[in-house]
């Protein structure tokens, strides 16, 4: 990342961390991020992005367009960034002052953070759109019940935004700031189920 989009990022970095612990003070359940989905609609169309509500339930789907001519080889390429919108089930009881204010919810993942992250590179991608092709940014509901992304599939996601790779990412606390974890292949990308049988002697 050069010095100059950091620059140009660092300038909404008051914006969004007021829009990250807004959606933290009100955290949603999968399937109930009426609220989270509005603001992400809203500040979408106040940064002048076409916008559509409503995929897979919840979902919100933005498409930036870029402005430099497409060539025959890249007429239709396309990408998409994703972040989940959707809290935990858990009682916060952190003491912070934008601590969720809706008891047994709580944004404990981190999803508040994704958010505002893919709201701060549609920002960005707002007012520099000097590229060829279409990014699609994906707000997902319901990833921590595992329904999410399979509503917006069956809601013609891809018919409706093509994409020819597609990028998501998890925080990760603790790890070293500006850096990422990467690997080939799934990350973070699914959860097991197990029985266990305790028998007292």
């Amino acid at each position: 990342m050069s010095a100059a989009m950091l620059t140009d990022i660092a300038q909404d970095q008051a914006e969004l961390s007021a829009i990250r612990r807004d959606i933290h003070t009100h955290p949603e359940m999968g399937f109930t991020e009426t609220r989270t989905a509005a603001l992400v609609a809203a500040k979408l169309r106040e940064w002048g992005i076409e916008v559509t509500e409503g995929v897979g339930g919840t979902g919100v789907v933005g498409v930036v367009r870029g402005t430099r001519p497409l060539s025959p080889s890249n007429r239709e390429r396309a990408i998409g960034l994703r972040a989940d919108m959707d809290a935990l089930s858990i009682h916060e009881q952190t003491g912070a002052a934008y601590a969720s204010t809706n008891p047994g919810v709580m944004h404990a993942c981190g999803h508040d953070g994704h958010t505002t992250m893919l709201l701060g590179a549609a920002k960005y991608l707002s007012r520099n759109r000097d590229f060829a092709g279409t990014v699609n940014l994906i707000f997902q509901p319901d990833e921590e019940g595992g329904k999410g992304a399979l509503k917006m599939l069956a809601d013609g996601l891809f018919e409706r935004f093509p994409c020819d790779a597609i990028y998501g990412m998890h925080n990760m606390p603790g790890y070293e700031v500006g850096k990422f974890a990467l690997r080939t292949g799934p990350l973070l990308a699914g959860t097991g189920l197990w029985k266990v049988n305790f028998r007292g002697t």
